[in-house]
């Protein structure tokens, strides 16, 4: 699934192609996605001008004057630039034309994407309950800290659940928690102050690098100009169960913590 890497590589790829620019028609083949998309999209995207490309969590907002348009790209979903009149294929669901020539084409084989409408985006049931950008200046140490307190959950499981932090995300989780040299089974609430600092840090300094890298390709995941994601290249631990670590060659080990798949070095973390 993308993430939040994934999902501001794709954001910043397309927002120079449509951002002051007008919608003359939006083109939807499927509606039967994971949120059938409203009947009523067309009319309230067409003749709209898209003033801003924003990023909530892993979702792209598209802001008109009107509202704005809310766009998940689920399991395999991606976005991409294209001349407006070239042919579609077999799963490309929407395109979103505009005044330039140019249109955004949203393909999503496996169709768990969907494309909705806000007019307040604060308000919209999806975002309205979502933790702190963990880029922004509200995600820091003592945040973290002091939400964790008290809590058994495991700290990979912690750090996931976007109502604490948006987007980190399976691979990021397992990444960050590697670099601050933390088990993911610890319970969250254990995590002292300092080490959680160290966490914050290492959370910031991975996805930094990640969208510097243009996210990771493991299947599905091409950014907005086409390209896939290269940060594959500099993970430490996630998907190399059995592998030698780069620090201390002892062999990864791979478990699951809330059915998802979690790598880790027993050395390195603690």
């Amino acid at each position: 699934m993308p993430e939040l890497p994934e999902v501001e590589t794709s954001r910043r790829g397309i927002a120079p192609w449509i951002e002051n620019q007008t919608v003359t028609e939006l083109v939807v083949r499927e509606r039967r996605l994971r949120w059938p998309i409203p009947n009523s999209l067309e009319n309230n995207l067409t003749g709209q001008e898209i003033h801003a490309v924003r990023r909530r969590a892993k979702y792209l907002l598209f802001d008109t004057n009107q509202g704005s348009a809310i766009l998940h790209l689920g399991m395999s979903g991606s976005v991409r630039i294209i001349d407006s009149l070239e042919p579609a294929t077999k799963h490309d669901h929407v395109d979103m034309r505009f005044a330039n020539g140019k249109a955004l084409r949203f393909r999503d084989p496996r169709r768990f994407g969907s494309l909705l409408w806000a007019v307040n985006t604060d308000e919209h049931e999806l975002l309205r309950d979502l933790g702190p950008e963990p880029l922004s200046a509200d995600f820091d140490a003592h945040y973290l800290w002091k939400t964790s307190r008290g809590r058994r959950v495991t700290i990979k499981q912690f750090i996931m659940n976007a109502k604490v932090v948006v987007g980190v995300g399976n691979i990021y989780a397992s990444e960050a928690l590697f670099a601050a040299g933390i088990h993911p089974k610890r319970a969250a609430g254990s995590v002292s102050a300092v080490r959680m600092a160290t966490l914050v840090t290492a959370i910031k300094s991975v996805l930094e690098r990640a969208i510097k890298a243009g996210g990771t390709t493991l299947q599905d995941f091409y950014g907005g100009d086409g390209e896939p994601g290269y940060f594959k290249q500099q993970l430490k631990v996630y998907g190399r169960d059995s592998l030698p670590c780069r620090v201390c060659k002892t062999e990864i080990r791979a478990i699951v913590l809330g059915q998802r798949s979690t790598f880790y070095c027993h050395r390195c973390q603690r």
